[in-house]
């Protein structure tokens, strides 16, 4: 079968996972029935366990579904430590169900996969070794790569049923009360993690500080916990942002920055009370540092931003040009530390930022977003989960979800390299081109044709080119040439779902 963005989907695939074919990016009102975990009344006595192995083989069976959060990115201890304790103990056929999948976690999640541990991964992405053993089709079933807010609503559903989750927090007490704002590991918001702890049927935290009772204020409550058990050592906050907030010194960065801000600044969306959404790349905070001056300049203040957190954004809280940080994570120990102490910085869960199925999300009142590509075509379709080379390398993240906003602007070099940016059809269709208004390079931008008060809004920027998108693909490839189609077998590796559950591409295995 074929969805609206002309991709082709295995039709026995589609019927025996009952999934629909993505059509619109427009989600509607519908009425909708979410669940509610399975909980064992605990009356009075603490919840410390002994070891970290008597709560995971007290709780794991054959067949079950596990989560993690990715609060830690490339600093957390937590999955290795308990994926050890699975694989050691030879459990079979599980589902990994973590909010992302990080570098530090490929080696033992293919251990686990060849060894038959494993069979099954939903999460927003992975890289790497991983990623490549994914693309050349290790795992036994599809991975089914879901966004922030689409993973919030999966498991409102139902459609995601965690048996068992295993909550790394920098504090708790004996009771499970627990945030991510205090202790020598402290990361900040919570926000991905708190979805499991509210629908998990059995919730283990696992922390290094064990702290008075009550500890307050808690992010996640005694309520929701079953177990808590006392570690070495959960993460590293030192490597939080590994790679995700240096600030760029590259030209070419520096120029599409520019030029994003001054798309920003000369949209009808730049006004007093705006509200915007940045990354957390290079580009993305030079972005910041332009648009704090031409705010400055023209005397404007935001009522939000919104999404992954870094320092530079916090200091536009700071500053007052920023009225309220609306926190899911944080990408720094700036961002992180700061939460702590200023009460206009609100943690938020993933159902909050950016499920489209509940009663209104923050995504929902976005002006402006900026967002970054592997791949945009012709059409303005959005690849950040596939390289070029047709691997596995990224993550949908919150890519679909903010791009609801106003004006969504995706920042990309005209090529990477020998790779070009911009292609007549892009490797693995994430984000659909109707959610896309503007491209932005460094050598001039695109408006999205159905965006004609957007053309007339920024046709005569001063020493910026508009082109048309297909003139600048033919740009990338007189630069870079037509590369050799990719070869992939008939198998499925990956299924793409847009945040509404439908199915907006699949992944093909690659040939060897």
């Amino acid at each position: 079968m074929e969805n609206s963005v002309k991709r082709e989907l295995p039709d026995e695939l589609m019927n025996k996972l009952e999934y629909k074919p993505f059509e619109t990016v427009d989600f509607g009102n519908p009425e909708i029935q979410r669940v509610a975990p399975k909980v064992r009344a605990t009356t009075g006595k603490d919840k410390l366990v002994d070891s970290l192995e008597k709560a995971v083989t007290d709780n794991v069976k054959d067949g079950m579904t596990i989560s993690f959060h990715h609060h830690f990115r490339e600093g957390d201890y937590v999955f290795n430590m308990v994926m050890r304790i699975i694989i050691n103990h030879g459990y079979k056929d599980l589902t990994l169900a973590p909010s992302s999948l990080t570098n530090t976690m490929n080696d033992i999640t293919i251990e686990a996969i060849e060894k038959g541990v494993v069979t099954n991964i939903t999460s927003s992405g992975m890289r790497g070794t991983l990623g490549d053993a994914v693309s050349h089709g290790a795992l036994e079933n599809p991975v089914i790569f879901r966004s922030h807010g689409g993973r919030a609503r999966a498991i409102e559903e139902g459609n995601i049923k965690i048996d068992v989750t295993f909550l790394g927090v920098p504090n708790s007490d004996e009771m499970g009360n627990a945030n991510g704002m205090d202790g020598e590991t402290a990361f900040g918001s919570l926000g991905y993690a708190l979805m499991d702890a509210k629908y998990a049927d059995k919730v283990v935290l696992i922390t290094d500080n064990i702290v008075d009772y009550p500890n307050t204020p808690a992010s996640i409550e005694q309520t929701q916990v079953d177990y808590v058990v006392k570690v070495d050592k959960v993460g590293d906050p030192d490597k939080i942002g590994s790679g995700a907030t240096r600030f760029t010194k590259d030209p070419k960065e520096l120029k599409i920055a520019q030029t994003v801000n001054n798309v920003i600044v000369h949209s009808p969306y730049f006004k007093d009370g705006f509200s915007f959404q940045t990354g957390s790349g290079g580009a993305a905070l030079a972005v910041t540092r332009f648009l704090r001056q031409s705010m400055i300049d023209n005397g404007i203040t935001a009522s939000f931003a919104l999404g992954g957190i870094t320092k530079p954004t916090i200091d536009l809280l700071e500053e007052g040009l920023v009225k309220k940080v609306m926190d899911v994570q944080d990408f720094d120990k700036g961002a992180a530390q700061s939460m702590k102490s200023n009460r206009d910085q609100q943690e938020i869960s993933a159902t909050w930022y950016a499920d489209p199925a509940n009663k209104g999300a923050m995504v929902d009142k976005l002006d402006v977003v900026i967002l970054s590509a592997l791949e945009i075509d012709t059409d303005y379709n959005v690849n950040v989960m596939s390289g070029s080379d047709g691997v596995i390398r990224g993550a949908v993240g919150g890519h679909q979800d903010a791009a609801t906003a106003k004006l969504t602007i995706i920042s990309a070099p005209l090529v990477r390299g020998r790779i070009a940016t911009v292609v007549p059809e892009v490797t693995t269709n994430v984000t659909p081109g109707d959610s896309v208004d503007v491209l932005v390079t460094e050598v001039g931008i695109a408006i999205n044709p159905k965006r004609q008060d957007l053309i007339d809004a920024l046709q005569d920027m001063p020493g910026v080119p508009v082109y048309t998108i297909e003139e600048l693909q033919q740009m990338a490839e007189a630069k870079v040439g037509k590369p050799e189609p990719l070869e992939y077998t008939d198998r499925t590796v990956a299924m793409v779902e847009y945040r509404d559950g439908t199915i907006i591409d699949t992944i093909k295995e690659i040939k060897d």
